[in-house]
C-alpha cells in the first residue's frame, strides 16, 4: 500500500500482533525523540480495564512500566525515562488522556523535546506538557539508554495490532507519518445496499428461506485505508452467515442448502463456490439467505465478509447490522394493488399529485378490495403503517408510491407509510422480477442518430447505484443533453420509476462540473487540505442554488465532511461522495419554490445539512416530543447520486401516535407546475394543509 506496498499485494509482515510487538530504541541524552505507530485494539469481552497496551522496558531494571494504557475507551500515554525507583507505580507521573475507539486504526505520534512531551492522535497535537523533573539520570557513561516498547501479553486480555511503528527522523514530522502510508480496513458501504429493510432497533430485515420466496438484496464491501480513501487493490473476499450472538457459522438448511448463497445471472451458487473480487478497491455482492431466523430460535444472524488470505485479521473483516431473516408469508400485510398507468412514460403528468405520497389503507377501509393487475403491469403494494415486526411496503422509490388521492384531483401531500426511515436502506425491489414482463409491453425505438443502445437501457434498469454510477459516467461524457433526456425518459418506462429520470438528466452536468471544480481545488495534488476546499463548496453550491442570502454554516460543512469520509485532508473519492450528494441537493433547491423556503431564516422552514438523529432530538420538549403535527424539513444524508431520491426533502414529523416518522417529499408536481409555467400555492401552504402537519419545528441543537 502507498509508498510501502507497490504491488497488489497486502504484506502480512507489516501488520504485528500486539503479543509479538518489540521495538527497541536508542535514546540520546537531551537529545530529542520522536516515534509514530498506529495501533488497532479489539473489542473483546475478555479484557480487564486498566489494561496495558504496550508497556517500556529497561535492561538495567528488573520491573517494567506503562508506556501506553487503555481504560474502557480512554487511552493514557506515559513519558518514557520517568524515575522507576524500582517499581511499577506511575501514578505520580505525568500522563496524557485521550478518547479512543476500539476496533478502529489510531495513529499515535510521540514528541519527547527538551523540556516539553506532546501526544499527537491522528496527526494532530492533542495534548502538550512540561516534563517531569524526576526524569532518570543515571544514563551511561556515552550518554545512550536502550529501551524496549513491548506489547500487551495475549493472558492480559487485550488483543490488536501494530503497524508501521519507527522512530522519526529530523526531516519526517509526525503528520507526515500520519499520511505517508496509512493501514487499510474492510467496511460495508450502507448507502448501497438495496431490498433490506430496517427496524427502528437498527435490525435488517430480509426476505429469505425457500427458493420460491427468497429475495436478492446486495450491498457493496469497500477497501478503505484509515483516512478512509480507496485502496486500489484487486483481492478475492467472501462473504459468509454467522450468528449476531457469538459469530459462529449459521448451519445448513434443513434441504442441505449452504446458509448463504451467491447469485449472478440469476443463477445460485454456494457462497465459498463463487467469491467475489475486489476491483479498484470495492464489490458488488448480491446474495440470498436460505435459512430462517423462525428455525434457529429465532436468533439474529450477521453477514461476514473477510479476505480469505488475511483470515482472522480483525481489520480486513466487516460485519453487517444485526439481521432477521423472514419469509413472504411472515405477518401477511393487508395491501393494495395498483395497476400503474401507461402514462408512467411521461415523467410529469397532470394528474399526479405533489408530496408525501400516502400508502395507508387506514383511511380507506369502506373501499378496501383488491385489484389484480395484468402480468405486464408494474406493481406498486401499499400496506397498512408496520409495526416492528411488519415489512415494509416494497417501493422502487419511496417518493414513486400511488394512491387513490392521485387518480383524483386535488394537489395535496398525502404521506407515504412505507417511507419510515427512508435514509436507512435503498428498499428498491429487484427490477428483474418484472422486467421481463414490461418487454413484452413495450419497445424501444432506435434510430442511427440515437448512440445509447438498449442494452445500455436495461444494464441501467437492473444495475444496483455503483453500477449506475459507473454507467452515467461513461455514457454522459459522449452522449448528448437530448440523448441522456431520452436515455432518462426510457430508463423510467422500464424500471417503473419516473424518479431515475432526473438523475439521469443531471448526471453530464454534475460530472462535468464536478471534474472541473475538483481540478480547481487539487492542482494536481492527491491530498488536499480541508479547510482548502469548503470555501469552493461553498461557492459552488451558492452558484448552483442561485443564492446569495444563505450560505453553509459550520454545522453544514461537519455533516458534508461524515459524508465524505475524510478527516484533516481530502482525496478525490471523498470530494466525489460530496459532490454526489450535494449536487443533487443544489439542484433541487434552485427551483424557485423551493429555493423560496430554503432563504426563509424567520420562520426557518428547512434546516441545514442535519441528521435524521438531530432532527428526531429537535422535535423533543422539555417533557417528551412535542405536540402532535409538529414537523421539520431536512435532506436524507444517505441518498446520493444517482438514487432517485437524490436531493428530495423529508418530512420529520411527530405522529398522532406520539411517535416520530419520516417521510419522503415528492417534487414532481413542483416541477410539472414550472415546466408548463403553471401558478401554484406555496410549498408552506400545501405542508399545513395536510392533516399530520400543522407547526413548524425548529432545530434547536
Amino acid at each position: 500500500m502507498g509508498s510501502r506496498n507497490n504491488n497488489n499485494v497486502i504484506n502480512r509482515k507489516d501488520y504485528i500482533f500486539l503479543k509479538d510487538f518489540r521495538m527497541e530504541i536508542e535514546v540520546e541524552n537531551e537529545k530529542d525523540l520522536s516515534l509514530s505507530f498506529w495501533v488497532y485494539l479489539i473489542d473483546s469481552s475478555t479484557t480487564t480495564f486498566p489494561a496495558t497496551i504496550i508497556k517500556q522496558v529497561y535492561p538495567d531494571i528488573t520491573s517494567c512500566a506503562p508506556f501506553l494504557v487503555l481504560n474502557e475507551k480512554i487511552i493514557t500515554l506515559f513519558p518514557l525515562l520517568h524515575a522507576h525507583k524500582k517499581t511499577t507505580n506511575s501514578s505520580n507521573s505525568t500522563s496524557m488522556e485521550i478518547k479512543c475507539p476500539l476496533e478502529n486504526w489510531i495513529h499515535v505520534g510521540f514528541e519527547v523535546l527538551t523540556d516539553i512531551f506532546r501526544l499527537h492522535i491522528n496527526g494532530e497535537i492533542v495534548s502538550e506538557q512540561p516534563q517531569s523533573s524526576s526524569l532518570d539520570k543515571n544514563w551511561n557513561s556515552n550518554g545512550l539508554r536502550k529501551i524496549a516498547l513491548v506489547g500487551s501479553c495475549a493472558d492480559d486480555g487485550l488483543q490488536g495490532y501494530v503497524y508501521h511503528a519507527e522512530v522519526l527522523p529530523l526531516s519526517l514530522s509526525i503528520k507526515d507519518h500520519y499520511v505517508k502510508d496509512p493501514p487499510p480496513w474492510l467496511s460495508i458501504d450502507l448507502s448501497s445496499t438495496s431490498e433490506i429493510d430496517e427496524d427502528n432497533d437498527g435490525i435488517w430485515n430480509i426476505v429469505g428461506g425457500k427458493a420460491s420466496c427468497r429475495r436478492i438484496f446486495s450491498l457493496d464491501v469497500v477497501l478503505l485505508n484509515a483516512m478512509s480513501q480507496a485502496i486500489n487493490k484487486e483481492l478475492e473476499i467472501v462473504a459468509s452467515l454467522v450468528y449476531a450472538d457469538n459469530g459462529l457459522p449459521v448451519e445448513k438448511t434443513s434441504d442441505d442448502e449452504d446458509p448463504l448463497l451467491t447469485s449472478c445471472d440469476g443463477i445460485e451458487f454456494f457462497n465459498y463456490d463463487r467469491q467475489g473480487k475486489l476491483l479498484h478497491g470495492r464489490a458488488s455482492l448480491k446474495l440470498k439467505i436460505s435459512q430462517l431466523s423462525s428455525k434457529c430460535d429465532n436468533r439474529l444472524f450477521r453477514i461476514k465478509l473477510e479476505i480469505p488470505k488475511f483470515s482472522g485479521y480483525h481489520f480486513l473483516e466487516a460485519f453487517s447490522h444485526p439481521i432477521r431473516c423472514i419469509s413472504r408469508s411472515r405477518n401477511p400485510r393487508t395491501s393494495l394493488t395498483w395497476k400503474r398507468p401507461t402514462s408512467v412514460a411521461e415523467p410529469f403528468n397532470k394528474s399526479q399529485s405533489f408530496g408525501l405520497y400516502n400508502g395507508s389503507i387506514e383511511l380507506q377501509h369502506n373501499s378496501i378490495h383488491e385489484i389484480r393487475p395484468s402480468p405486464s403491469s408494474k406493481r406498486i403494494k401499499l400496506g397498512q403503517e408496520k409495526t416492528s415486526t411488519m415489512e415494509k411496503p416494497d417501493v422502487e422509490c419511496y417518493s414513486d408510491a400511488w394512491t387513490t388521492n392521485q387518480v383524483e384531483n386535488a394537489p395535496r401531500i398525502p404521506l407515504d407509510r412505507g417511507a419510515e426511515n427512508v435514509e436507512e436502506a435503498d428498499n428498491s425491489p429487484s427490477v428483474s422480477d418484472s422486467i421481463e414482463e414490461r418487454l413484452s409491453d413495450f419497445n424501444i425505438t432506435s434510430s442511427s442518430s440515437y448512440l445509447i443502445s438498449d442494452v445500455t437501457i436495461f444494464k441501467y434498469c437492473l444495475g444496483g447505484l455503483t453500477d449506475r454510477a459507473l454507467l452515467l459516467k461513461e455514457v454522459a461524457t459522449s452522449a448528448s443533453e437530448e440523448e441522456l433526456f431520452r436515455l432518462a425518459n426510457e430508463v423510467s418506462l422500464y424500471s417503473g420509476c419516473s424518479h431515475h429520470r432526473r438523475q439521469i438528466v443531471i448526471a453530464k452536468r454534475l460530472i462535468e462540473e464536478g471534474t472541473k471544480v475538483w481540478n480547481s481545488i487539487s492542482q494536481n495534488n492527491r491530498l488536499i487540505h480541508w479547510e482548502n476546499v469548503i470555501f469552493e463548496i461553498e461557492e459552488q453550491f451558492m452558484r448552483i442554488t442561485c443564492s446569495s442570502t444563505r450560505s453553509l454554516t459550520e454545522k453544514d460543512f461537519e455533516l458534508l465532511r461524515r459524508i465524505a469520509g475524510c478527516r484533516e485532508y481530502m482525496a478525490q473519492e471523498n470530494f466525489e461522495k460530496i459532490w454526489r450528494w450535494l449536487y443533487p441537493v443544489a439542484f433541487t433547491l434552485a427551483s424557485d419554490p423551493i429555493n423560496t423556503i430554503w432563504n426563509s431564516t424567520s420562520p426557518k422552514w428547512i434546516e441545514g445539512f442535519i441528521t435524521k438523529e438531530e432532527a428526531e432530538l429537535s422535535l423533543q420538549g422539555p417533557r417528551g416530543l412535542q405536540e402532535p403535527g409538529t414537523f421539520v424539513l431536512r435532506f436524507p444524508t444517505s441518498r446520493s447520486w444517482p438514487h432517485p431520491d437524490a436531493g428530495s426533502l423529508i418530512v420529520t414529523y411527530v405522529g398522532s401516535d406520539y411517535t416520530v416518522h419520516h417521510r419522503l417529499l415528492s417534487l414532481d408536481y413542483i416541477y410539472s407546475c414550472e415546466e408548463r409555467e403553471m401558478n401554484l400555492k406555496s410549498l408552506e401552504h400545501m405542508l399545513l394543509a395536510e392533516p399530520e402537519l400543522s407547526r413548524l419545528g425548529r432545530n434547536y441543537s
